[in-house]
């Protein structure tokens, strides 16, 4: 599943302000909101919040894949953002975050969302991709790293 199934152009944030984990959960959902006119802010937040409650989407390296499933949601939609300064987000690792990839997917979505999960993960996994998306110097560098990189096409 290629990740520009369910990132487009226009969510991407090159630098999000958050002070600690909640502040950017409330931030990824407010960016979202405003790409899902169908879906409340707070929906979307709440669904994040509860997802972190079964365990850290901290994955490790300076990484999270906050995610979660909405009934509402038509399709799968991703936002990747990368923070101002590093949070406390409850990593696997210990580390504190400054790359987010937000995943939300239709309640009903079974298997797609745990292959958008795992082409997420491979993706940003890439030799050097960490480093790269770090270094982007816009969004739409930033972009073109996620849609282009080696491994982008292989599910």
């Amino acid at each position: 599943m290629p990740i520009l199934d369910f990132l487009s152009q226009d969510a991407v944030v090159p630098s999000l302000r958050a002070r600690d984990k909640k502040h950017a959960l409330q931030e990824l959902a407010a960016h979202s909101a405003r790409h899902l006119p169908d879906l409340a802010e707070r929906d979307i937040f709440e669904t994040l919040v509860q997802r972190e409650r079964l365990g850290s989407t901290g994955i490790g390296d300076g990484v999270a894949i906050p995610h979660g499933k909405l009934a509402r949601l038509g399709k799968l939609f991703g936002l990747v953002a990368r923070l101002e300064k590093p949070v406390d987000f409850d990593a696997l690792d210990g580390q504190p975050i400054d790359v987010a990839f937000l995943l939300l997917a239709p309640e009903g979505a079974g298997a797609d969302h745990l292959k958008a999960l795992a082409q997420v993960a491979r993706v940003l996994r890439e030799p050097g991709m960490l480093e790269r998306i770090r270094t982007a110097r816009d969004a739409t560098a930033l972009y073109a790293l996620l849609a282009h990189g080696p491994t982008t096409q292989a599910a």
